[in-house]
């Protein structure tokens, strides 16, 4: 599928969730738990990368290539799990199984392009997606709040926020 269609359809997949959705209580605090985690490596990551300007390389990216991605991951199947609908938990499995590999292979294409050496000696020893426990590879990059203001992860904070609400609310009042 296109990566194109990843934001757009992205947006289409959270509507239906949130429609197909039938929180409880229990569902909804078991959820939190991933998708706070999965915003947390958000944050991370964006105070670490600066977008097609430099390899990223320290903090999260020290454990996994694709941080970001890992922590979109975490939020959506957190959702997924708060909605306490099957059929939730299937439409964003199928999402993210539709567009996550093909995007993390264009990125890695792009940055072993652009960053041909550095990237070399980072994926030898960074997993493409699980998480490793110990850091590995060049670690040059530190945190800064300055790129995670840059880099707008507040959009993905207000998301989940938002996200949430709605789903409490659908379990309050069957809004």
């Amino acid at each position: 599928m296109p990566s194109r269609l990843r934001v757009p359809l992205g947006y289409l997949a959270a509507a239906a969730l949130l429609v197909l959705a039938r929180p409880s209580a229990r569902s909804l605090l078991l959820g939190l738990l991933p998708a706070l985690c999965g915003a947390g490596v958000r944050l991370w990551a964006a105070g670490h990368i600066e977008k097609t300007r430099a390899l990223a390389t320290g903090g999260p990216y020290a454990h996994t290539r694709n941080p970001l991605y890992l922590g979109s991951v975490l939020m959506a199947l957190g959702l997924a799990v708060a909605s306490a609908s099957p059929w939730c938990v299937a439409l964003v499995v199928l999402y993210l199984a539709a567009f996550y590999p093909a995007v993390m292979r264009e990125e890695a294409a792009f940055l072993r392009s652009r960053f041909p050496a550095e990237y070399q000696a980072w994926a030898a020893a960074v997993p493409v997606f699980v998480p490793r426990l110990a850091p590995g590879g060049p670690r040059a990059t530190r945190f800064s709040w300055a790129r995670v203001r840059a880099n707008r992860e507040w959009r993905a904070l207000a998301g989940l926020s938002a996200a949430v609400a709605l789903l409490f609310l659908r379990n309050r009042w069957g809004v």
